[in-house]
């Protein structure tokens, strides 16, 4: 199993490039499903996510071809297996975008209840109730989804509560039903806008891309196009808080404010000056300022940046109160955080985090792939050694993480620990 040495106390600085979006990019690869013809995606990134998605799509039958820069294409002109089985999905929940493309196009589908990280219950329940109100038939039986539905049929979806994986499973779906399907309170991510933005260049008809009601035409048919994944805002805001937690300055390349939603306020508001480039922003700090989060659907606070800014916090003058409304579980970082040095106190889903002058470095352990890079940021800031290990975590989010921060000045190493 890998670790990582870090030695920290270094100021990080210089440019990096964002990498394409994660939680764009696997919906995008299923988008793949919808069409006979190939779909060719660019700024894919190099993740372990997304290798695990390419052996999923494989095992249904579609034929990838890699290519340099980055570059995939799909096509889905053979399927030979309607099924997504336990062992191809349990490591990561995002599997579960399967099943409306494959019900969609093929009329059936067996998909395997998902896995991943441990932050808290995901449920599919809005999946397959918004599905069985297109006319599906589902049944669970030992772990899988059973879906059925000659053609599904539009209808009007009304979420109880925003949820970006439902929101992406019935857009595509809905695709190619039957007539109109009304998505009310979807969710607004930038991720499922690039999501929307491919489906309409494929053929689909698409109104409302980037609010909470969106209005499909059902279509007979896709066609393939090529399309450019959208940079990663949680990687992009956790290499900000980089630069503003080592007191460097880091400059993220191909991401503007406005992909943050009030994360960029709470930047701000925290005492991080960020200058605007035409497509890069540049970070640095002075003084460390502590502010009150709440993480909510976007344009609220992202969850996924919840665990970097409270590594930041754990730094800052005065007392912060961070609320996490999303998952439940997603605080497993604050043990390994307060292993280090830092003061932070939770009571149910809140915890306070007083500002301590340093950190020291530890042994600490990852727990989920946001909390792996928030113990890496508390590491880079912290005096001596920190060992990090169950890094394969980060490896499932962050394109060439070691790399990316080594040229920005990080003295950082991976290592294999012995067993």
């Amino acid at each position: 199993m890998h670790a990582f040495i870090i030695h920290g106390g270094k100021p990080l600085n210089g440019t990096v490039k964002i990498s394409g979006a994660k939680n764009s990019a696997l919906k995008l690869m299923c988008a793949a499903i919808l069409t006979e013809d190939p779909l060719e995606l660019h700024n894919l990134p190099e993740l372990d996510d997304i290798t695990s998605m390419a052996r999923l799509l494989a095992h249904l039958g579609l034929k990838l071809s890699s290519h340099e820069n980055n570059e995939l294409t799909l096509q889905a002109d053979n399927i030979t297996h309607l099924d997504a089985p336990y062992e191809l999905v349990k490591r990561m929940r995002a599997s579960i975008i399967v099943l409306g493309p494959m019900l969609a196009r093929f009329g059936k589908a067996k998909v395997s209840l998902p896995g991943g990280c441990a932050i808290g219950a995901r449920p599919v329940d809005m999946h397959l109730k918004a599905l069985e109100q297109m006319g599906a038939k589902i049944d669970i039986e030992e772990g899988y989804v059973l879906a059925e539905c000659p053609r599904l049929q539009g209808a009007e979806i009304n979420f109880d509560k925003v949820s970006v994986g439902a929101t992406e499973n019935i857009l595509m779906a809905a695709t190619l039903a039957n007539g109109v399907t009304i998505i009310n309170n979807a969710a607004r991510e930038p991720e499922i806008g690039d999501l929307a933005n491919c489906l309409v260049k494929m053929g689909a008809k698409i109104d409302g891309i980037g609010t909470s009601t969106l209005r499909v035409e059902g279509v007979d048919k896709l066609h393939g196009c090529t399309h450019e994944v959208i940079a990663d805002r949680i990687e992009a805001g956790s290499f900000i808080i980089a630069a503003a937690i080592t007191g460097g300055e880091i400059e993220v390349q191909g991401v503007t404010p406005e992909i943050f939603g009030s994360c960029y306020d709470s930047m701000l508001e925290a005492g991080i000056e960020i200058i605007v480039g035409s497509n890069s922003l540049k970070a640095k700090s002075s003084k460390l300022k502590a502010v009150d989060i709440t993480t909510k659907p976007f344009p609220g606070f992202a969850t996924d940046m919840q665990a970097q800014f409270m590594s930041l916090m754990c730094l800052a003058d005065g007392n912060s109160h961070i609320k996490e409304t999303i998952f439940e579980n997603r605080f497993m970082h604050v043990p390994e955080l307060m292993r280090m040095g830092a003061n932070i106190s939770i009571t149910g889903n809140e915890a306070v985090v007083h500002g301590v002058a340093k950190l020291k470095g530890a042994e600490v352990m990852a727990t989920d792939l946001r909390a792996s890079f928030s113990l890496v940021l508390a590491a880079l800031a912290a005096e001596g050694q920190t060992k990090m290990s169950r890094i394969y975590h980060i490896d499932r989010g962050y394109e060439k993480v070691e790399q990316k921060l080594r040229a920005l000045g990080a003295d950082i190493e991976r290592i294999i620990e012995e067993k």
